[in-house]
C-alpha cells in the first residue's frame, strides 16, 4: 500500500534547507521561488534540447561534438527532473516520502530508483503522470513484449514521440545516409507500438512500408521496386536471418541489391551478425525498452570493432571487463544529454530521461539490465595502449565520429544456465549455432534447460525448433545436432576459461544435448504469444512439452 501522502507544508519543508523556522512566511516564499526556478530552468533545458532535433544534421553534429564536460550538465539535468517529478507527480511524491525522503541540493543520488515492480506496479497510470494527468490527445499506448511474463502498457504523448521520432531519424542517417533509402519495417505492427513509432521515424528521412514481420511481403516488395534503393529492414536479429534463408533459397541477385540491417529488441550476436552480412551490407543493433523508450542507445562502426576486439585481444579484455569476466558485452553509445545512464553497486542500469515532454516520467528507472558505462576519453585511452589497436580505433571512429559515452550491456540477469561452475548465456550458445553449420538455416529458434541425468549430475540441453519448411533427412539432422553441439562448445571455450579448463579435466563437461523439435512441438507446443523470443525452459513447458521428435546427445 502507498504510504499517506504528508500535509503540504511539510512536503515543502523537504524543499528548503531543514532549519526550524522553515514554516515561516518567508522561508514559504523563497521555496516557492526556487520550485518555480526550478520548473523554469528544466523547461529551458528541453527546449535546448529540442534544438538540435530540429534537423538529422544538427542531431549528426551534437553527437560528433560531445564533449567529456557534458556528462555534469547531464547529470545536473537529470537532478532536476528528479526533483520537478517529486514536486508535480503525485506517485513519484507518495514513492519518495514512504522512505523519508529529505532534499538535498545536487544530489542525484537522494533520489530513490523506481521500477517496474517497486514503482509502476504499485501506482496508477494517472499518478505516474505529471500533475497527475492523462494527455489522451495524441498520445499511443505501447504495450511490452510481456517477455517478464505479464505485458504492461506504456503511454507515450505526442510531444514525447516528436523526440523519439527526431532522434531515431538522426542515428539512422548517421549510419545508413538519406539518399534514396527505403526503409522495409519488419517490427510487429501489433499492439507492440515501437514498430509503428519506428516506420513514423524513418519514415522522416527515407521512403516506407511497414510490411510487419511477414517474408512474403517484404520478398514482394523487393521484386517490386528492384535495385534502385538502399533497403533498410529493420526487425528483430532471428527475422533476418531467416530473410537472408529465404531469399537465398529463390535464388535473390545480392549483388544487384543493397540489403542493410537495423535491429533491436534482443541482443545480437556477432555469429549472427557474420551469417546476415555474408549477403547484406552492413547491421547495427539499437537498445531501447518499452517501459522508457526506443532508442536509448545505438551501435556504431566503433562500438562494434571495440566488440569484437574484445573477444581477439585478451590483454584489452582485461583492462576493460577485468580479468574475471568471461562474457562479452554488447556495446552501444549514448547521449546523455537525452538519456542519463548510471549503475548500482551490482552493475544495475539506471536510467533517467532528461525531458519533461516524457508525460509519465521515468527516473533513475532500474530496468534489470547489467551494464557498465565507459566514457569515451577513458575507452580511448585504454585501446591507446596497444599501438596496433589504437590504429584500428581511429579507423573505426572516422566512420561516424560520434564521440559519446558507451554502455556495455550484458544483458538480464536472469537468462543463464549454470554449467561447470560457469553461465551459459544465450549469446553465446547462438554465436556456436552458427559456427561451420551447414543447416543453420533450418532453425528457427532456440532455448536452454537442464537435464537431471541421475547422481547429481546435471547436463545442458539445446532445444531446437526447426522452421516449419525444414526437410531434413535422418543423417541431416544427425548432422545438425553434432554440429551445433561442437560449435556452441569451441565457442564457449574460447570465451569462457572456466568451460575451457573443465573440457581439458574432465571429458563429461563436453556433454551437451541437443534435441530438435518440429516446428510447435515439444517446449515449443503452443506457438509464442510473446513478440520476443523467450531462451529459458519454463517448468511449465518442460512438464507439457513431451519428448522431442527427434534429439539425443551430440
Amino acid at each position: 500500500m502507498a504510504a499517506v501522502e504528508p500535509a503540504r507544508g511539510v512536503r515543502d519543508a523537504r524543499l528548503g534547507s531543514g532549519a526550524p523556522g522553515g514554516r515561516a512566511s518567508g522561508d514559504r516564499v523563497a521555496r516557492g521561488v526556487r520550485q518555480a526556478a526550478l520548473r523554469v530552468a528544466t523547461a529551458l533545458v528541453t527546449a535546448v534540447y529540442g534544438v538540435y532535433r530540429l534537423h538529422p544534421v544538427l542531431w549528426r553534429f551534437t553527437a560528433r561534438h560531445y564533449h567529456p564536460s557534458f556528462e555534469r550538465f547531464a547529470r545536473l539535468n537529470a537532478w532536476m527532473i528528479c526533483q520537478q517529478a517529486y514536486l508535480d507527480v503525485p506517485a513519484y511524491r507518495r514513492y519518495l516520502d514512504e522512505n523519508g525522503f529529505r532534499f538535498r541540493w545536487w544530489r542525484l543520488e537522494a533520489y530513490r530508483p523506481t521500477s517496474k515492480k517497486e514503482y509502476v506496479d504499485r501506482y496508477s497510470e494517472d499518478d505516474r503522470c505529471w500533475g497527475g494527468q492523462i494527455v489522451t490527445v495524441g498520445t499511443v499506448v505501447d504495450e511490452s513484449s510481456g517477455s517478464s511474463g505479464t505485458p504492461y502498457n506504456w503511454m507515450r504523448s505526442k510531444d514525447e514521440l516528436r523526440t523519439v521520432h527526431a532522434n531515431v531519424a538522426g542515428y539512422i542517417t548517421l549510419l545508413f545516409g538519406s539518399r534514396r533509402l527505403f526503409c522495409i519495417n519488419a517490427f510487429s505492427m501489433g499492439a507492440w507500438a515501437t514498430g509503428t513509432n519506428t516506420g513514423l521515424a524513418m519514415s522522416k528521412v527515407a521512403m516506407v512500408k511497414n510490411t510487419g514481420p511477414d517474408i512474403d511481403k517484404i520478398v514482394d516488395t523487393l521484386r517490386h521496386f528492384g535495385p534502385r534503393y538502399t533497403y533498410l529492414i529493420s526487425a528483430y536479429p532471428p527475422f533476418l536471418k531467416h530473410l537472408r534463408d529465404r531469399l537465398d533459397a529463390e535464388g535473390f541477385d545480392w549483388d544487384a541489391h543493397e540489403l542493410n540491417g537495423f535491429v533491436g529488441g534482443e541482443a545480437l550476436t556477432e555469429g549472427l551478425r557474420d551469417y546476415i552480412e555474408q549477403r547484406f551490407v552492413r547491421v547495427y543493433s539499437g537498445y531501447g525498452a518499452s517501459d522508457l523508450t526506443i532508442g536509448m542507445a545505438g551501435e556504431s562502426d566503433l562500438s562494434v570493432w571495440l566488440r569484437r576486439s574484445l573477444v581477439a585481444n585478451s590483454d584489452l579484455r582485461a583492462l576493460v571487463l577485468g580479468a574475471d569476466e568471461d562474457r562479452t558485452p554488447m556495446i552501444f553509445q549514448y547521449n546523455p544529454l537525452e538519456t542519463y545512464l548510471e549503475t548500482t553497486a551490482d552493475d544495475e542500469l539506471l536510467v533517467t530521461l532528461n525531458s519533461t515532454a516524457i508525460m509519465s516520467p521515468k527516473v533513475r528507472y532500474n530496468i534489470g539490465d547489467e551494464a557498465r558505462i565507459v566514457s569515451f576519453p577513458q575507452m580511448q585511452a585504454w585501446v591507446s595502449q596497444f599501438p596496433r589497436l589504437a590504429l584500428a580505433f581511429e579507423r573505426a571512429f572516422a566512420s561516424q565520429r560520434m564521440k559519446l559515452p558507451f554502455v556495455l550491456l550484458f544483458g538480464r540477469k536472469d537468462s543463464t544456465i549454470s554449467y561447470m561452475g560457469a553461465n551459459i548465456y544465450p549469446l553465446d550458445v547462438e554465436n556456436g549455432l552458427y559456427l561451420d553449420n551447414p543447416h543453420a538455416a533450418s532453425i528457427e529458434s532456440f532455448k536452454l534447460s537442464l537435464l537431471d541425468i541421475g547422481g547429481l549430475e546435471h547436463r545442458p540441453v539445446i532445444h531446437l525448433q526447426l522452421r516449419p519448411d525444414a526437410a531434413l533427412t535422418p543423417p541431416q539432422r544427425d548432422e545438425l545436432r553434432a554440429r551445433s553441439a561442437a560449435g556452441v562448445l569451441r565457442h564457449l571455450a574460447t570465451v569462457s576459461r572456466d568451460i575451457a579448463q573443465s573440457l581439458d579435466e574432465d571429458p563429461t563437461a563436453s556433454d551437451v544435448r541437443v534435441e530438435l523439435h518440429e516446428h510447435g512441438t515439444g517446449v515449443f507446443a503452443g506457438g509464442s504469444s510473446k513478440i520476443k523470443n523467450v531462451y529459458l525452459v519454463t517448468s511449465g513447458e518442460a512438464a507439457a512439452g513431451g519428448g522431442p521428435t527427434a534429439g539425443g546427445q551430440a
